[in-house]
């Protein structure tokens, strides 16, 4: 039986499951299957579930009562045919078969026992998401260090805003994507936006960009040409297109105009911030005709973006200017550098810290931003603090009733994680939480091949995905609709999620999850399984680190709710009289011991792989208006797959005859690290040296089976977003026999 709380009969104010966008929707039970499991869990004729609830959008300030097609959708993933809705064990004929919840449960304790006692803590590691609520984030990070006792924690997140992460806390002493709320945008007169494509991964975004379209001021930049870089490319902004992984040498042109012809804001440099002498000599050597040479931009494009972020700027009499930056800029070998060089132009420019101004980072994954501040990263405690630090150490330790000696150091990040699995020394066990890294991390081939390598391979999931059809344990969670806690979106803003159905079958919240195994492997530190103490419990651990949430709790974020209010920010520490929240960050000083930013002087390297003779083709990757991330949720609704039903490669007429692959042939695509194939679409948004693939398939279409597994030296990001391959079309005598690996709708 499912241990969900039943579902209430009225209509519930929630949020859709999918982007950092978090656009406010309302959920009304459908009569008959609303409160009914069984309703979720068996197929209609026709093999479709009867949907348990309609979705409706709400008036919330990010999507302003409008909702893509993805959030019109999502109540289709709660009636999908293949919901898992019972635990399933490996056999010794190698088949995954139903289990009892006792029997997985017994089965994964015993398996952890015999590995730690082999292998020692390290010996077990997790790899959370970055879709998990704050709760049970928190509760994972939490589980690992005082449960398991490994360091051996990372989670897909660390593919999403690693990089910018690393250069907002370097320059501005803490990570918040965007210190300012959303609706802020409209009203500047210039909007740089760099390796985002909005209109497609967050449609209702676009919206809050119409001020600066209107003033001819939206600044696109991207290799492709995105349906968001059309819409600069009207009229209404300008489409910066440069070669792939030469971002940077765009963003130092234009510190090197702003700096060369004295349009930086003098007061605040000398004010606000420390270093810039160094990024002044820095960018020297970077005038526009020589990145032409490198970037391909041309010179007079470049003055122009320069002069008319400047002209925008407060320092000029402008309405404001923001620079923004996404995966394309970031998923880079140096892509805490290239999000350096973007903070960098916005303070020169006087633009962060101000309203109606700034610098921001789109977070992708509905929680990356709640994510990664309360445990599940590799190197930090709740509250956004280092796991190192001896005092946060000590403090988080006192919260959880534990010795701060017995907790791990840090861990290894993402990569090098699942690098490490099954190899000597390295962790033999691992458990998955809320991602699909057989899809969505690089160089999935070697990937994979970890993971068969594993003695014990445990999944939590609410759907088949690839990576839960290769475990040895698959463990049935609740989603979205299913469950209570919170969220926090792409602007630190901390917003609730409320249940609306009761679970299938017998799934189970991941809170409860942690706390039997916790309590089956002999620990004594508490794990609560309700969401709303579980949340008190994060705040309290918070209290005083970065990202400060001790002055929230569930039933105040329903009271502001109540009285229309749309979420409260952190950092809201708990003070004696309520705190408001921080919408706007960093108007009085930054998060740095003197109150300055900090300015880093930074330089173009290029691409990892690069292209080459036997690889003279750029290779981009990003997503399509229907999918979402792995593809794991959207692939199994209807009129999504029906839309975009398998993978294709994008490549211009002037590539395809050179290489003899017509529209709509099958082409190859291969790398240093292997071969994916699809049909070809012959466009010319992309540049001739260039194509693209979108990666939300796994199997021979699964682009990151050839993706670069180099990482930032920072950050740790891996770099997706470019690498070289050779490009070759597929004849009726190719026989590709590869695993295709794909999942059925």
């Amino acid at each position: 039986m499912s241990s969900a709380t039943a579902a209430p009969a009225a209509p519930a104010a929630t949020h859709c499951p999918y982007c950092a966008l978090q656009c406010g929707m309302e959920l009304t039970p459908v009569e008959g299957s609303a409160s009914s499991a069984a309703a979720v869990a068996a197929p209609a004729p026709g093999g479709r579930a009867p949907l348990p609830v309609a979705v409706s959008p709400r008036d919330f300030p990010t999507n302003a009562g409008g909702l893509c097609q993805k959030g019109w959708t999502s109540a289709s993933v709660l009636g999908v045919p293949d919901r898992i809705t019972t635990p399933l064990v490996r056999g010794a004929d190698g088949e995954l078969a139903e289990a009892t919840w006792d029997e997985a449960l017994t089965l994964v304790t015993d398996r952890v026992r015999a590995i730690q006692d082999r292998h020692g803590p390290e010996g077990v590691a997790i790899f959370g998401g970055g879709g998990l609520t704050n709760e049970k984030a928190y509760a994972l990070g939490k589980f690992a260090r005082t449960v398991l006792r490994t360091p051996n924690i990372d989670y897909n997140g660390r593919f999403c805003m690693s990089s910018a992460a690393a250069a907002g806390n370097r320059a501005f002493g803490v990570d918040r994507g965007m210190p300012f709320p959303l609706t802020d945008l409209g009203g500047a007169d210039v909007v740089l936006l760099l390796g985002s494509n909005p209109a497609e991964t967050m449609p209702p975004f676009v919206q809050h960009l119409a001020g600066a379209r209107d003033a001819g001021g939206l600044v696109v930049v991207d290799p492709r040409r995105s349906a968001t870089a059309r819409l600069a490319d009207d009229g209404q902004g300008i489409h910066v297109q440069p070669v792939p992984g030469t971002d940077m040498v765009v963003l130092l042109a234009l510190l090197h105009v702003v700096v060369a012809e004295r349009l930086v804001d003098a007061d605040y440099l000398a004010e606000r911030t420390a270093g810039y002498d160094d990024v002044v000599r820095s960018v020297s050597a970077w005038w526009p005709e020589r990145a032409e040479t490198v970037c391909g931009v041309p010179a007079e494009t470049l003055r122009v973006v320069a002069r008319r972020l400047a002209a925008a700027s407060p320092a000029h009499g402008g309405r404001g200017a923001y620079v923004l930056t996404g995966r394309g800029v970031e998923q880079s070998a140096q892509g805490t550098a290239t999000v350096t060089a973007a903070i960098n132009l916005a303070l020169s420019l006087g633009l962060v810290g101000r309203e109606g101004s700034g610098y921001g980072c789109l977070t992708g994954q509905g929680n990356g931003q709640g994510g990664r501040e309360h445990g599940q990263k590799s190197d930090q405690l709740p509250g956004y603090r280092k796991i190192d630090d001896p005092a946060a150490r000590s403090y988080v330790a006192s919260v959880w009733g534990v010795d701060p000696e017995t907790l791990p150091g840090p861990g290894k990040p993402a990569v090098a994680l699942l690098s490490s699995l099954a190899t000597p020394g390295g962790p033999q066990a691992l458990f998955v939480h809320g991602s699909n890294v057989l899809v969505s991390a690089p160089n999935a081939d070697r990937v994979r091949e970890r993971l068969e390598a594993l003695d014990l391979l445990v999944v939590c999931d609410f759907v088949p995905s690839e990576t839960a059809r290769l475990a040895d344990v698959v463990l049935p969670v609740t989603q979205w609709a299913e469950e209570e806690g919170t969220m926090t979106s792409l602007e630190g803003r901390v917003i609730r999620r409320r249940q609306a159905v009761e679970a299938p079958g017998q799934a189970r919240s991941e809170l409860w999850l942690l706390a039997e195994l916790a309590r089956r492997l002999g620990s004594d530190v508490h794990f609560g399984t309700d969401p709303a103490e579980v949340f008190d419990e994060l705040a309290r651990a918070s209290a005083g680190g970065p990202a400060d949430y001790s002055g929230l709790s569930h039933a105040r974020l329903d009271a502001d709710e109540a009285v229309g209010g749309p979420g409260l920010y952190w950092p809201c520490p708990a003070t004696t009289a309520e705190h408001p929240g921080t919408p706007r960050m960093f108007l009085d000083a930054f998060g740095t011991p003197d109150g300055r930013a900090r300015m880093v002087p930074v330089d173009h390297g290029g691409p990892t792989d690069d292209v080459r003779g036997d690889a003279p083709t750029y290779l981009v990757t990003g997503r399509v208006l229907q999918h979402y991330q792995s593809g794991a949720q959207t692939r199994r609704v209807a009129e999504l797959d029906r839309l975009v039903p398998e993978p294709y490669v994008e490549l211009h007429p002037q590539l395809g005859l050179r290489v003899g692959v017509a529209d709509g042939d099958r082409v190859r695509l291969e790398s240093a690290r292997g071969v994916v194939e699809a049909v070809a679409r012959w466009t010319d948004a992309v540049r001739p040296d260039t194509v693209f693939m979108p990666f939300h398939w796994g199997g021979l279409g699964g682009v990151n089976r050839i993706t670069s597994d180099a990482v930032d030296p920072i950050s740790s990001m891996p770099e997706f977003k470019v690498c070289a391959v050779d490009v070759i079309p597929v004849t009726a005598a190719d026989t590709t026999a590869h695993d295709t690996q794909e999942v059925p709708v």
